[in-house]
Order: structure tokens, then sequence, then C-alpha cells
């Protein structure tokens, strides 16, 4: 007999997540732990519970550029290597309390020099914390394993210097790359050097496109950039017509993400909250799945948009009543979707993805 679908039993799942912001998943208290380390007096909140809401608040407005602006409170805590580490370490303990088994978690080390720290010991700092935090998770008789995407701001002129960090530490579970920050006046071919680079180097990139631009977004980012994967693509809705007896026409540039299998890396919550959809039942991920695109579930922030995998996973089946076999499809979309080898993602897929999901539908 088939587990019951609710919050607690979707905890049980196995799940993968491709787009979680090490800046954006912070504990309130752990931000509150580091200011007072650092000496940082700017919070607006000293108790967790009042800074987690106003996060939440602040990054509800219905805009990108001012969820944006919420990092600068996460990225002012996070400038030295002790801070990052256990930002890290943290970062594994939840995700693997959520049930998550594979993650890739993203971000900028550009942004964590005001401290002195040089590059390479941004990266390493955030490694060992992952390390340690799978670790931890180990010892309490959990799995999980986390890869590193870093990613290049794209308002800023260093893509290809940290294009070349990720292939440095590649054989360190830095297994990507991204560029990430405001899409307006920014496109991605600004940084056309870094990813001709990565494809000669044979490295795999992910590019925030379709979040809060249109279609030129996604086109510059596939045909222009090489994209292996699209962070959010939420926007390629924008080249599908659906007729009034319900009958659909895919555009060619839909056609050709749907066509080549390019994963799309969706943040329901997150998209709510920068005005990319209007609901969750207004969400395009409901047109999307039923069209059978490569559709990925994810966080982004779990700070600012107060959620979690299990959280989205609880959303969507509230809004279009998905059930295990659903969740599952999204969790394998977001396996084979993933930067590791392919061996190791059939395991995980084979080995704990299906024999997990198989459990809950009984």
């Amino acid at each position: 007999m088939s587990t019951p679908v609710n919050l607690n039993t979707i905890r049980q799942a196995p799940k993968v997540l491709l787009h979680d912001h090490l800046d954006g998943g912070l504990r309130p208290q752990t931000v509150i732990d580091l200011a007072q380390a650092a000496g940082y007096s700017e919070l607006p909140h000293e108790d967790a519970a009042e800074l987690g809401n106003w996060f939440r608040e602040a990054a509800d407005s219905g805009s990108l550029e001012r969820y944006l602006e919420t990092f600068a409170h996460t990225v002012a805590v996070m400038q030295t290597e002790e801070a990052l580490a256990r930002v890290a370490a943290e970062c594994v303990e939840d995700l693997a309390a959520d049930g998550v088994v594979y993650a890739e978690v993203r971000y900028a080390p550009e942004l964590f020099q005001d401290g002195g720290l040089t590059l390479d010991q941004i990266v390493q700092a955030v490694q060992d914390g992952f390390r340690e935090g799978e670790r931890r998770v180990a010892a309490a008789g959990k799995r999980i394993r986390i890869g590193t995407l870093l990613c290049a701001m794209r308002q800023n002129a260093r893509s290809t210097e940290i294009a070349e960090l990720a292939v440095r530490y590649r054989d360190a579970e830095v297994v990507g790359f991204d560029i990430a920050g405001p899409e307006a006046g920014f496109p991605p071919t600004r940084n056309l050097d870094a990813f001709e680079y990565l494809r000669q180097q044979n490295a795999h990139f992910t590019i925030h496109a379709g979040e809060a631009f249109g279609l030129p977004s996604i086109w510059e980012a596939i045909q222009h950039c090489g994209a292996e994967r699209l962070g959010h693509g939420v926007r390629i809705v924008d080249d599908i017509k659906v007729d009034e007896d319900g009958s659909v026409h895919l555009g060619r540039l839909a056609s050709y993400v749907r066509d080549r299998r390019i994963p799309l890396e969706m943040c329901p919550s997150s998209n709510l909250q920068t005005g990319a959809a209007r609901s969750m039942a207004e969400h395009p991920i409901g047109l999307l799945a039923k069209l059978r695109f490569r559709v990925t579930v994810n966080t982004d922030n779990r700070l600012m948009s107060h959620c979690s995998m299990s959280g989205e996973f609880a959303a969507l089946h509230e809004a279009f009543g998905y059930g295990w076999e659903d969740m599952q499809w999204f969790t394998v979309n977001a396996m084979k979707s993933s930067f590791i080898g392919f061996d190791e993602r059939l395991e995980l897929i084979n080995d704990v993805i299906k024999p997990g999901y198989a459990a809950l539908l009984g």
C-alpha cells in the first residue's frame, strides 16, 4: 500500500538538488553568530526567528534585484575560512536531514575576498566544510554527496578567472561552473571566453537564464555559450502557445530545449518571490512537466525563500497533485542531469533513488 504523501513522508524520499546557493541557505542563528564574531552590526534583528522572517519578507518583493539585496548580510558574515567552512558543513547537515542524497551547491568565490582571502583559500575552506559535513552525516547513519559549482558574477569581469579556478579544483569535487547575478543588461555572451575555455577543458557548466529575463537570455545561453543546463529557465514557457481547446504549440527554441533534453533547474518558491510566476498553481513547471521537458525541482535559496526540497515537493503536490511517481521522475531527471560521472549517477539512481521510492510506493 502506497505511503500517504505529506511533508513528513516526503522528507523520507531520496531527493536530488542541482540549484542551491551556499550564501542563500544559512541558518538564521549562524548568521547571528558569525556577525557577532566578525563585528558586523548591520543585521536587522538579533533574534533567530525574527531574522529568518525578515529574510523571507525582504525577498518577497517580486523583484529579482531586491531579492539579491538580502545577500549583503549573508556574504558579509562569510569572509573568513572558519565562517565558510562552518556554513558549508551545516549546509550538508541540513540537506541530509531533509532527505537529499546528492546536491550541487553553488557560490561565487569572488564575493568572499573582503577579508583578504585568496580565491584558492576560499574554495579550500568550502570544500573542507563540505567534506566535514559529509563525515558528520555518515556518522549519523545517513548518506549524502555534495558537488560544488563555482559562480562568476555576470556584472563583473572575472568569469575566465573563476572558470580556471573551477577547472583547477575539479578533482576536489568542484563539478562545474555557473554565472549568476542580474540578467538584465548582463547577457551571458559577455562571458564567451570563459565558456570557450571550459569547453576546451571538457568541463561542465550551467547558466542562470530565463529567470528575470526572457527568451533571448535562454537562446544566448544555449546557442552562443553552449550551456548544458539552464538555471531556472522558467521563461521558456514564453515560446509555448496553448490554445483554448488545450492544444499546445512549441516554438523552435522550446522544441530545441525539449528535444535536446536540456535540463531546467526550476525553483518554484524562489520564482514566486522574484515575480517569475504569480502563484504555485500558475507556475510553468506544471505545463513543462506535462510536456515532458527535462524538469528538475530545486530550492535556490533556502533562507530567503524559507524553503526546503521537501517543502517544494509538498507545495507541488498541493498545486498539481503530484505523487511519488512524479517525485521520482523529477529526482531521476536531476540525477541524470548532474555533473558527476555516468557510473556514479547510475549507482545513485539504481541503488538509492529507485529503491527509496519503491518503498514509498508500496
